[in-house]
């Protein structure tokens, strides 16, 4: 078992972030990005724009003290932490970098917090140059004056070389109430072209993400995130019709590999399955993804990250990056606690090799205990 080390917590960006500290919300998490981006090689001066955005995407919220509670809660990660890192990996490639953050995690209003996103959004649009419109077309089921929760806006930056990021805005389609869920996701496809496109989802216990590409990217996608509450591997392999058959049998033994199936049965653990369209003609998924909350499955990170080597293995790619990762963002041993490694994700996109997504945890506020296997329970749903 390879146990973290901690690196050196210094400034990342010299004298432009030295107010941030460690001990500082802002301080750590921008700390734990420069060390991922040095994992994902990118140079100094692309840490050091990604680093600055991070901090200014948290606002107030990233001069806040660690010592204070989380000034609201969210749903982006178990322990309340605005911030989280994924590392999308290919074989024979170094991972790509990506963080997803609230930028209006300091407000405890829904409605101003939908509003402190999407002033950030724009602004990131304007330094960017790319355009809003699709978002635009939206803002009026998502960001209604008098939203429901469970959230309002996140925007993922897939960090790229160049410091130029590609941008994701997720939104809710509950945020006009839970029972207008399917009505507000149906009509927000509608206005993007995506007629037929709702009609292609599986059945599903709740929608609880639509996902937009803003910016540059090879073909912009529309997602659409499906919750499972007692999804089997037989299901996870039929949902992934869109895939050529052996895609169909990768989804089912994914599955089995992060469940654990063949240690503790059959688990019933909440999963996730997303819809990626990109034609506007068919309605027909041009991406499928298995989403499998790996921290629920387990008794500790230990066992999580073991999981997710053999799987990275299992498909050529580079398994030591995910121990630096890891060792980036925590000095603590991994079987201390469980969440570190929050979901393990399985993609399929039309006319590319599989990927595989690990997502990291910032763990700014709390480390969720080890448990025994046996007590292994659903968690509330966290990141995409």
């Amino acid at each position: 078992m390879v146990t973290p080390g901690r690196a050196p917590m210094c400034d990342p960006v010299g004298s432009s972030l030295a107010r941030l500290e460690p001990t500082q919300l802002g301080g750590l998490v921008t700390d734990q990005l420069a060390r991922l981006c040095d994992i994902a090689q990118l140079d100094r001066t692309d840490t050091e724009t990604y680093v600055q955005v991070l901090a200014a995407s948290l606002g107030p919220a990233a001069t806040r003290s660690l010592a204070l509670p989380p000034s609201a809660p969210t749903l982006l990660s178990d322990d309340h932490t605005p911030v989280e890192y994924s590392l999308a990996f290919l074989p024979g490639a170094t991972p790509a970098l990506r963080v997803l953050v609230e930028p209006g995690c300091e407000s405890g209003d829904l409605a101003e917090n939908g509003r402190t996103g999407l002033r950030a959004i724009r602004a990131m649009a304007e330094r960017w140059d790319f355009s809003t419109a699709q978002l635009d077309l939206l803002e009026d089921l998502f960001l209604p004056d008098h939203p429901a929760g469970p959230f309002a806006l996140w925007c993922a930056l897939e960090l790229r070389p160049g410091g130029v990021p590609g941008v994701k805005v997720y939104l809710n389609p509950a945020a006009n109430g839970p029972d207008r869920r399917a009505a507000t996701l149906r009509e927000a496809l509608r206005r993007l072209g995506h007629h037929q496109a709702f009609d292609a989802l599986p059945p599903a216990d709740d929608h609880p993400f639509l996902a937009l590409d803003l910016g540059e990217w090879a073909a912009p996608r529309v997602k659409v995130y499906c919750t499972h509450d007692r999804l089997t591997a037989e299901q996870a392999g039929r949902y992934s019709r869109l895939a050529p058959a052996e895609g169909r049998d990768q989804a089912a033994e994914f599955f089995d590999a992060i469940a654990g199936v063949e240690e503790h049965g059959s688990p019933t653990r909440r999963a996730l399955t997303c819809y990626s369209f990109t034609d506007t003609a068919t309605g027909r998924p041009s991406g499928f993804t298995l989403h499998m909350p790996v921290r629920a499955y387990v008794g500790h990170d230990g066992a999580a990250r073991d999981r997710t080597v053999r799987m990275l293995e299992r498909y050529g790619m580079d398994a030591g990056a995910l121990d630096r990762a890891l060792a980036a963002v925590t000095s603590r041993r991994l079987e201390d606690g469980v969440g570190l490694v929050a979901y393990v994700a399985l993609v399929h996109q039309d006319g590319r090799a599989p990927r595989i997504t690990v997502y990291v945890s910032a763990e700014a506020y709390r480390v969720q205990p080890p448990r025994p296997v046996a007590a292994a329970s659903p968690h509330p749903l966290a990141t995409p």
